[in-house]
């Protein structure tokens, strides 16, 4: 046998197979990871170009295809509140290579709010990872004349259904946080729903409305310039983005945890080692520097998960939501 022959005819191959999986370390290659190296990847953003949805999609789309030597596109399948791009995943073979990035609402809010809700989260999909979250606050109009959240809590005792807050839309996860922060205080606080973030925040700013929830990127601005008032971040923590912003629960208001997040889910069929695999490439890319600055610009931070833990902590956030907008008669608009 001439073997410098056969070494020839094999050195491509052989390079190929380094390439495509050279992060994987010097290991042997899994059979998850010759699975996903097998062919080209789809990503699969239900909304438009632009957003956290998108960025997300492209670093993954950025890291599939370097780790795996394959072709990795981002479709920005958009429509119908993200449910277009959602059953383009739900009809796609369970083999790895089409994937969602998905935002809260979609997962946890719609599948009770929305009486036609076109889809069953534990049957046709796959939960593989966290991605992302972007902390969420409480702010006041300069106007109103409220420094905290405790002052904010006493006023709406002391003249129940006085205060009002704004919101993107019923059924928001921003308008379901106001309605968990007036269950978990015992108040009531007029909700005046709007189309939108930005029509929203523009009332808060001119003083119409006096108090609104909103994502801390959005407001991060006005408070800096004075023409916001931070009340508090909805996280059991302080955030690293802002960390001198106090949580609600610090001012004695608890268990209002409200984050706006963004997950990677797969088709019905992945095989847990295959959404395993996933997982732990998505915490390498958003462990990367350049990554995480990405992320940082849009007020986000990774929050990587394992399968198993991302899909508990959908169950419980699913069921406290469907908690609330059953208590509250919340109806899809």
């Amino acid at each position: 046998m001439n073997t410098n022959r056969t070494i020839r005819l094999l050195a491509p191959a052989a390079l190929l197979l380094s390439c495509a999986l050279a992060p994987v370390h010097a290991q042997q290659a899994t059979d998850a990871q010759k699975q996903l190296a097998a062919e080209r990847f789809t990503i699969v953003s239900p909304f438009p170009p632009g957003g956290p949805v998108d960025t997300l999609a492209r670093i993954l789309a950025d890291g599939l295809s370097k780790r795996y030597g394959q072709a990795a596109v981002v479709d920005n399948a958009a429509g119908a509140a993200g449910n277009i791009g959602m059953d383009k995943v739900k009809r796609a073979k369970g083999d790895g290579h089409t994937l969602l990035v998905i935002p809260a609402g979609n997962v946890t809010i719609n599948p009770t709010l929305m009486p036609n809700f076109p889809f069953d989260m534990q049957k046709d999909f796959v939960p593989v990872t966290l991605l992302a979250k972007a902390p969420n606050v409480l702010v006041a109009a300069p106007s109103a004349g409220i420094k905290s959240a405790k002052e904010l809590v006493a006023m709406a005792k002391a003249k129940p259904n006085t205060l009002s807050y704004a919101s993107p839309g019923v059924g928001s996860g921003l308008h379901l946080a106001g309605e968990l922060f007036k269950q978990q205080a015992g108040v009531d606080i007029l909700h005046v729903p709007y189309k939108g973030t930005a029509p929203a925040l523009n009332d808060v700013l001119g003083g119409v409305v006096p108090l609104m929830f909103s994502n801390l990127p959005a407001t991060l601005p006005f408070i800096q310039n004075g023409k916001l008032v931070v009340l508090g971040v909805t996280e059991a923590q302080r955030t690293p983005i802002a960390p001198n912003i106090p949580t609600l629960a610090e001012q004695g208001i608890e268990g209002v945890n409200v984050t706006s997040w963004y997950g990677l889910m797969a088709p019905a069929g992945t095989s847990p080692a295959v959404a395993e695999q996933l997982a732990r490439d998505a915490a390498d890319f958003l462990a990367q520097p350049d990554v995480a600055e990405r992320l940082k610009a849009q007020g986000m931070s990774a929050q990587p998960m394992k399968p198993s833990e991302f899909d508990a902590a959908i169950r419980a956030e699913t069921k406290q939501w469907a908690t609330i907008i059953k208590a509250r008669n919340i109806e899809a608009q």
